[in-house]
């Protein structure tokens, strides 16, 4: 991508730690970066989640879908499958042991939306922080919300992934109240706060700077089908 286009969005990661870009421009980077042909399919493929068996909580009110790809000079490069794994440092309330999650679906993984995505953020995030070899982790989450129970996005609260820099994309909201994402410097001063509403809108994190969570979601109609859809997308220095 060129690099007048990312200067705007590194200096405002770089003053700030985060940057909440709305649907319009999201997608507008998006497209400078490659195609987004298969975007219905894309969102769709959020209906065949998994359910996420390790939430401490006992929650059932998350699925999700993983895979883990390298980037080198060569290019960018899906992995076998391999667990997901984060200390208790960075997540008090999952962490600690190795999770295996249900692999994103080889559609999903190698359609042309999910390579413009990573083609994005290989670009930005190598202007931020230059680096031969990254370590990609990518999460399918949906957070369903039902009457009397509210959906918790990031049940371990307030919190860093232990990585470099993340993106969160939402893909879809259904029936879904709150899910206001909050981001703090490292010391808990808040820095700001914005929702993703609409298929595209995104947050931008370096992770090692600033910490982020969202609140719980609850349905806007208890009688219907509620969930919060996004992706999330973790660069970490190989």
């Amino acid at each position: 991508m060129p690099a007048d286009t990312l200067r705007p969005l590194t200096e405002a990661i770089g003053r700030d730690g985060y940057l909440f870009l709305e649907a319009a421009q999201m997608r507008r980077l998006l497209v400078q970066a490659g195609a987004l042909t298969d975007w219905a399919a894309f969102a769709d493929s959020w209906n065949d989640l998994g359910p996420d068996t390790y939430m401490a909580d006992g929650g059932r009110y998350r699925k999700r879908r993983h895979a883990v790809f390298a980037a080198d000079p060569a290019g960018i490069v899906r992995q076998p499958a391999q667990p997901h794994y984060q200390s208790r440092d960075y997540n008090t309330l999952n962490g600690g042991i190795e999770r295996w999650f249900e692999p994103i679906t080889p559609a999903a993984a190698s359609g042309a939306s999910m390579t413009t995505i990573l083609a994005f953020c290989r670009a930005l995030f190598d202007s931020l922080t230059p680096s031969d070899a990254w370590h990609i982790e990518l999460h399918q989450f949906r957070i369903e919300a039902r009457a009397g129970q509210a959906g918790r996005p990031t049940p371990e609260g307030m919190h860093r992934d232990g990585v470099d820099h993340v993106l969160v994309l939402l893909v879809n909201r259904r029936n879904i109240a709150s899910g206001v994402t909050t981001v703090h410097d490292l010391a808990g001063k808040p820095l700001g706060h914005f929702t993703l509403t609409q298929p595209f809108d995104a947050a931008l994190v370096d992770d090692r700077r600033v910490m982020h969570g969202v609140t719980p979601v609850e349905p806007l109609d208890p009688a219907e089908p509620a969930h919060r859809d996004v992706l999330v997308v973790t660069f970490r220095r190989a």
